[in-house]
């Protein structure tokens, strides 16, 4: 069996025109060596897999062709590549210099390629300061690095630099296309293109995946197998997600993203597409953006036709609430809620509370009318004057242009009730005047209504319990002591250590069902009003007498005194328990 070459390495470019999205460089190389004004030193610096190494190599191979007629002469033994993470010492910048002082063999110029150059230690740099400043006439460096910020000034100050860019999604998708054609395989222009997105900027990353995904679909490339293949969450996710989100369809969105979670995409990774998709939509309601949109031709439509759905300033709070979702979901405790919420503040952007469809109720009208209620909208009526009329007296007021009807009939009744002019007071006088008169505020009486309010203030007067039926059971002072004391070790275990403090200063006395409680000063006795309903609350409950009060006085002469020495501490033991003196003058106890 012959060997399988991978795709990166059998179409590596062999000269400058194959190199993919770097034109800016190659031609300033280009030109370079047709004018005679290459540097002796170049750093080439940039993403992975963008071409550095391969700019390298042609570059050495260019400039030793003058006057060879073998357009296929490598000059392999002119060409030096070092690595530098495993070659980083002084010694090996020494013996690099060694080799260079050798002239050529054959060709005029001798190439260093110093791959990965950031990873040389700090002495080796400075060993190779002076060489690289000034080489002999026939040596080249060209240093190559993803992180050219590790290099250090001196070093960069010597270079000639050449920032190599991210290869574009649509020159991966092209070059793709040609590699394609020329294995007799054919694709569809939205599985390329999900290839050179998933490829992040890097050719050689986005041949590794071509060759993977063939392995896998054959000669046969289609948007279903690659998306399916590569596990990546594809455009039509998003605009099935969008199309439930301006529809307010808040469970079939929940469904959706469960859906999204069980194939073993990750919630941070939707979110953040989901904002992604919304920007989309944004460029895409504008030609002048169309072309920030990067997607192929089928992808294109559907971005079209859903814009047209979204306004501009959904999409605007959309990326807004996106975006703060991917930002709190590293730090959230619970992360799927997170997105769920998030999803749900989306589908609410759109929702107008006062133009609800029937089918969006969570009860919907039918129940009612099934249930003999129906609310009938009259429309308004021009009043004519009345003569003769006598005041009448408003008990209820009915919004305007509506009557509320309690009959249970399946056909509601409509009842036509003439508007009456409606003043601030409860009495309608009659209009005496020669036009007709359309009122502001409208008024209706209805039998219905009479009745029903009369029902309901008749069945609140059953429920009201009178002050007179209220427990007064009698309790004593020790009583009430008890469950006092009981009350402030509850605050106390909750941690309302101050109002606990405030109960424990002084014993409250009883007076008949007042309760007594003097207090040190006026702050004191505010903190204590403000928290003592739960208190009373308490007593009334336990104590069954509702007609207990606490009463509390400010006494500023009364002080704590504190026992801070050890005597002191004695003395107040003793004071609280005599026998104390007794049992230390048994045991011959020092204090």
């Amino acid at each position: 069996m012959e060997q399988f070459v991978v795709s990166a390495r059998k179409y590596r470019p062999q000269t400058f025109k194959d190199v993919v999205g770097q034109q800016a460089i190659t031609n300033t190389l280009l030109n370079a060596i047709e004018s005679n004004h290459l540097a002796q030193a170049l750093l080439f610096t940039g993403p992975r897999g963008v071409g550095k190494t391969t700019c390298a190599r042609i570059l050495a191979r260019k400039i030793n062709q003058e006057g060879y007629d073998d357009p296929y002469e490598d000059f392999a033994f002119n060409v030096f590549e070092l690595d530098a993470a495993s070659n980083n010492s002084v010694d090996d910048i020494r013996n690099l210099i060694d080799q260079v002082r050798i002239p050529p063999q054959t060709g005029k110029y001798k190439v260093y390629i110093i791959d990965e150059v950031h990873m040389l230690s700090q002495a080796a740099f400075n060993a190779f300061l002076k060489t690289l400043e000034e080489p002999p006439r026939h040596a080249i460096f060209i240093l190559a690095t993803t992180e050219k910020h590790k290099i250090i000034p001196t070093i960069l100050s010597r270079c000639q630099i050449f920032d190599f860019k991210r290869i574009t999604v649509k020159d991966a998708k092209n070059h793709l296309a040609e590699v394609a054609a020329s294995q007799n395989i054919t694709f569809e222009d939205d599985a390329l293109h999900i290839i050179a997105q998933k490829a992040d900027g890097a050719m050689r990353d986005a041949l590794s995946i071509f060759d993977r995904v063939v392995s896998f679909c054959g000669s046969n490339l289609t948007r279903q197998a690659v998306t399916e293949n590569l596990n990546v969450l594809d455009f039509e996710y998003y605009v099935k997600v969008t199309d439930l989100i301006l529809e307010n369809k808040i469970p079939e969105l929940l469904l959706a993203y469960n859906d999204i979670l069980a194939k073993g995409f990750d919630g941070h990774h939707f979110v953040s597409g989901l904002a992604s998709h919304f920007r989309d939509l944004l460029v895409s309601k504008n030609p002048a953006t169309l072309v920030l949109l990067e997607a192929g031709e089928h992808a294109q439509k559907l971005y079209y036709d859903q814009a047209q759905k979204a306004s501009q300033e959904f999409l605007l709070q959309g990326i807004n609430i996106a975006n703060e979702c991917d930002l709190k979901y590293k730090v959230s405790q619970n992360q799927r809620l997170l997105v769920e919420l998030c999803l749900m503040q989306l589908a609410s952007i759109t929702f107008d509370g006062e133009k609800k469809k029937a089918e969006s109720f969570i009860i919907p009208p039918t129940y009612y009318r099934n249930s003999g209620y129906s609310i009938t909208e009259v429309k308004p009526k021009q009043v004519l004057p009345v003569e003769n009329s006598q005041p009448v007296n408003v008990e209820k007021e009915i919004p305007n242009g509506f009557e509320i009807s309690n009959d249970v009939s399946t056909t509601p009744t409509i009842v036509e009730i003439p508007q009456i002019v409606q003043t601030v007071v409860t009495e309608i006088k009659p209009a005496v005047q020669s036009e007709p008169i359309i009122g502001t505020k409208v008024s209706a009486l209805s039998l219905a209504s009479i009745k029903a309010k009369r029902e309901l203030e008749a069945s609140q007067k059953a429920t009201v319990k009178h002050h007179d039926e209220l427990p007064k059971e009698p309790f004593t002072e020790t009583d009430m002591l008890l469950q006092w004391t009981n009350f402030a070790q509850k605050l106390s275990d909750k941690g309302q250590k101050i109002m606990a403090t405030y109960m424990l200063i002084n014993d409250p006395t009883l007076e008949g069902t007042t309760i007594k409680l003097e207090l040190p000063n006026e702050g004191s006795k505010v903190d204590f009003d403000a928290n003592k309903n739960e208190l009373l609350g308490y007593l009334r409950g336990k104590l069954h007498n509702h007609d207990i009060i606490i009463d509390v006085h400010v006494n500023e002469v009364t002080e704590t005194k504190y026992a801070f020495t050890p005597i002191e501490k004695y003395e107040r033991l003793k004071t609280i328990n005599p026998a104390m003196e007794l049992l230390r003058k048994t045991f011959d106890l020092d204090i």
